[in-house]
């Protein structure tokens, strides 16, 4: 029968859901539930003192409640529209495209930080340091959405 598979599921990270937002069903969290014209992201926290320049970082993965060197997360620009990031801690910046802009999240991208994510200013430095390509990637979505009529 050759040898059993030992199976070894990995551990989810915990997630940083935001308890005081409306859901659509009271059984669901609003990540999952969420009510008709709430933004992309809605029910994560969006932790309004990790701002730089007037882009707030939104966590998805708690990186507060338990240490981690990769997870999920989002950025608000100054007119409240949203960004995906994908983030892991490693030496070597990069800044790649995960899934492009479109009508209501000016993409997801791939993101290293060169800091860890123990605590919100470590936050507030690896979103200072990526800033200038948010800012690029969001006044080009902007630029379109205006174009596009969206």
């Amino acid at each position: 029968m050759g040898k059993r598979v030992k199976d070894e599921r990995r551990k989810g990270q915990p997630l940083a859901i935001d308890l005081t937002v409306a859901s659509r069903s009271p059984d669901k969290p609003a990540f999952i539930a969420r009510p008709e014209g709430a933004l992309v992201y809605h029910g994560f926290r969006a932790l309004d003192d990790v701002s730089v320049d007037g882009f707030t970082f939104g966590a998805i993965t708690d990186f507060e409640a338990e240490p981690c060197d990769c997870g999920d997360a989002f950025v608000i620009a100054p007119d409240g529209s949203r960004a995906g990031l994908v983030w892991e801690v490693r030496p070597k910046p990069h800044f790649d495209e995960l899934i492009p802009p479109e009508a209501g999240r000016w993409g997801v991208w791939a993101v290293a930080f060169q800091y860890p994510m123990t605590n919100r200013d470590d936050a507030r430095k690896n979103l200072a340091a990526i800033l200038p390509n948010l800012k690029k990637k969001w006044t080009e979505w902007k630029q379109t959405e205006q174009c596009t009529g969206k």
